[in-house]
């Protein structure tokens, strides 16, 4: 208890951390507690970071801020709307089709399985039948949660219709107004908090580029897949290589468990022959070429993270916020690993001093 205590007092001398301690604990506590209904807001401030890395880059070159932002978001307008108003259309489309053939799908991957035991006489018919059995029950299960989502996403078109008319506006003051913004929210902090800004920076630096890189890497490998796809003529092509990109976002992970549909589609597709193999080929070498050549180009130097502190940290996150957790998993992570930094700086400071 008395090492505890000395602890206790350590920390809490040093107002420094406590002010940052603060800050964490309100801030986890607004998201934990109002994050659903702030998502909006919460977008609208993270793709307003995204936009104002651009905005910085243009206001170099002596150009009017006002005039910097309006252009900004004019091109990011632009993008939503193509992104709508093309791609979306063509998505439903595919998963519309994807879902009417499931039956066939299935019927094709039992016929290829039962075909297993003649070709390799290592497996049994009774392990085939066992396989078989477990991936229609698995397809059934996934369709009727398809369904159930389709379902319950047609009560959340309203809400979706009016974050789409909130957030841009969002976007756009939170660019114009981003340093009114900033003071205001000083205000309410001590007059030094010098340490809680050193996070600050460091993770906005961190966050930054490692947010950017991702989204660049992920629309150069969907654009890449989705041109080797369409080269190829693998049905669901925009599907596809769409998963391919996102997969991405989820280092060591994602390119594993996106590679099985690929597969799978392209075998019932084609079956063991030329074009499956040079669908793979390719397929290949842009998971190869992601790997080594754009993570080091796009992301190298953004975040310092040793690789099982991303997939824990991908675990954690995505547990509790799906998806944006795991898009958000290796930022929230550096917020982490800046905290503990300066944590054990200040206590080695702190331990000195005494």
């Amino acid at each position: 208890m008395e090492i505890f205590r000395r602890w206790m007092s350590a920390v809490f001398s040093d107002t420094q951390l406590v002010i940052l301690f603060l800050v964490l604990v309100v801030s986890v506590a607004i998201v934990l507690s109002v994050g659903n209904l702030l998502a909006p807001v919460i977008a609208s401030v993270v793709i307003s970071f995204l936009l104002d890395g651009l905005v910085r880059f243009l206001v170099r070159f002596r150009w009017p801020r006002m005039l910097v932002v309006v252009l900004v978001f004019g091109l990011f307008m632009l993008f939503l709307a193509v992104m709508i108003l093309a791609l979306v259309p063509l998505l439903v489309s595919q998963i519309t089709d994807l879902i009417d053939n499931i039956p066939w799908i299935i019927s094709k991957a039992q016929n290829a399985l039962t075909h297993l035991p003649r070709q390799y006489p290592i497996l049994t018919e009774a392990q085939v039948q066992t396989v078989v059995d477990s991936l229609t029950v698995q397809f059934s299960q996934y369709g009727q949660q398809v369904l159930a989502f389709s379902l319950s996403s047609v009560r959340s078109v309203f809400s979706f219709v009016v974050y789409m008319v909130l957030m841009p506006i969002m976007v756009f003051f939170f660019l114009k107004d981003k340093d009114v913004i900033l003071d205001w929210l000083c205000g309410f902090l001590p007059q030094d908090h010098t340490l809680a800004s050193t996070v600050w920076m460091d993770v906005k630096t961190q966050a930054g580029n490692y947010v950017r890189g991702r989204i660049w890497e992920v629309l150069i490998v969907w654009g890449a897949t989705y041109a080797s796809f369409l080269f190829f003529g693998l049905d669901y092509a925009m599907l596809l290589s769409l998963l391919v990109g996102l997969s991405v976002i989820i280092p060591y992970i994602g390119a594993v468990v996106v590679t099985v549909p690929v597969l799978i589609i392209a075998y019932i597709q084609w079956g063991f022959d030329a074009q499956f193999t040079w669908t793979m080929i390719v397929y290949l070498v842009i998971q190869l070429l992601d790997a080594n050549l754009l993570v080091p180009l796009l992301l190298s130097g953004a975040v310092n993270l040793h690789p099982i502190a991303s997939i824990t940290a991908i675990l954690i996150f995505g547990g509790i916020w799906g998806f944006w957790g795991v898009f958000f998993a290796i930022p929230l992570a550096s917020l982490v690993q800046s905290v503990l930094g300066v944590w054990k700086l200040r206590r080695g400071c702190v331990v000195g001093e005494s």
